[in-house]
């Protein structure tokens, strides 16, 4: 799995830090995501999928299985 993230279309709800703060973290100034690990490990797959449906402008997105 890789995850990408466009920090330009986040609107820093902050719902995938919630769900998932070792894969995905906010931007201190600008409250928008930050991505801590661009290919988490097979445990955390759930939880990104997770974090993804919860973004509500989808900034986040799976684009390896």
């Amino acid at each position: 799995m890789h995850i990408t993230t466009d920090a330009e279309a986040c609107v820093g709800s902050g719902q995938c830090a919630l769900v998932l703060p070792e894969v995905f973290d906010q931007d201190d100034t600008e409250g928008t995501v930050v991505l801590v690990d661009a290919d988490p490990p097979e445990e955390f797959h759930r939880d990104v999928h997770e974090a993804v449906s919860r973004c509500p402008v989808r900034a986040i997105a799976v684009v390896a299985p």
